[in-house]
């Protein structure tokens, strides 16, 4: 399980009780139109994305110190793991690091007979990430192609450039079911899915972090983050799409001057859950606090054109019941 400072998620809420890891949601009975968040009751099952997890697991905890009555689940399985479970009407949210996919996922859902919306809840980078020893600055994302596309034969970054170090590589990234996965993949390979495939792989980004902060060769990518939280025991890697090299930090996500790996986090909440009053809440609650969560979880927060449109991407969904 991805942990966070409890310090630093207090220092924005009072904390609840932990929230579960996993399981299997059970039958409403929350007091419809009680008005008033204390008397909801219910269990609400979200999944997906593990770059998403973090920021609502921080946002479950502290909704349940408003509605106490209110368990909310929160797993891991991967973007395209969750998406799965939520097409077969097995959770009532799914969180996602890459938008559902047109012509695969949305026909699934359609045939099930899944109504959902989408919305824009907080902001992340992915982060190309070595280990300490690894001393190296940037990488222009022509280099970054050259080292993760598929057929790549480049064993030590001085395969790209003789001025970069010798050591031999050991790579680490998302696996096939990870939004990450997709979203690298397209944007650095220039194809979705496609990517060498002589590399450690694994859809927990703990696993990631572990496995390039022990070993000499480390090297790998996943969310900005993970990167925080663990950023005494990684060295970060500039990007260079063009411009320049820039590294991925709270102002350059926000004001999309890291590129191409700035990227919107989304949650896919159900129509037939969202007509329960308990997920209606939770939902409005995220959107409202999404500042105070972003930096409890350390996450980018959303600028007020990204709020506002969230806002109307939730009423939608739940007017679309």
């Amino acid at each position: 399980m991805h942990t966070r400072n409890v310090l630093a998620i207090g220092a924005a809420f009072a904390l609840a009780l932990p929230v579960a890891a996993c399981g299997g949601g059970d039958e409403s009975t929350a007091t419809a139109g009680s008005g008033s968040t204390e008397e909801l009751s219910g269990t609400i099952t979200v999944d997906g994305s593990s770059t998403v997890f973090p920021f609502v697991q921080a946002a479950a905890e502290l909704f349940q110190e408003e509605a106490p009555n209110v368990q909310v689940t929160v797993g891991q399985s991967g973007t395209g793991g969750g998406f799965e479970k939520f097409c077969a009407g097995e959770t009532d949210i799914s969180n996602a690091s890459r938008p559902i996919k047109e012509d695969e996922e949305v026909p699934v859902c359609e045939e099930a007979g899944i109504g959902f919306g989408e919305v824009h809840v907080t902001n992340d980078g992915l982060s190309v990430v070595t280990n300490k020893a690894l001393a190296v600055d940037c990488l222009t994302t022509g280099q970054l192609k050259e080292l993760w596309n598929k057929g790549s034969q480049v064993q030590r970054l001085s395969d790209l450039d003789p001025q970069l170090p010798d050591t031999e590589l050991s790579l680490y990234g998302p696996g096939t079911d990870s939004g990450t996965f997709d979203y690298f993949t397209d944007e650095i390979n220039g194809e979705e899915g496609v990517t060498r495939e002589d590399y450690q792989a694994s859809e927990d980004d703990n696993q990631l972090v572990t496995g390039v902060s022990g070993d000499e060769g480390g090297l790998g990518y996943f969310g900005f983050s993970y990167y925080e939280e663990n950023q005494d025991k990684l060295n970060l890697v500039g990007v260079d799409a063009g411009d320049g090299c820039v590294k991925p930090s709270q102002e350059t996500i926000q004001d999309g001057t890291y590129k191409p790996l700035s990227r919107p986090l989304l949650m896919y909440p159900s129509a037939k859950a969202i007509a329960r009053p308990e997920v209606k809440a939770f939902m409005e609650f995220i959107v409202e606090n999404e500042a105070q969560i972003a930096e409890a979880a350390q996450f980018v927060p959303l600028t007020e054109e990204q709020k506002a449109a969230a806002r109307e991407a939730l009423t939608k969904a739940e007017q679309a019941q």
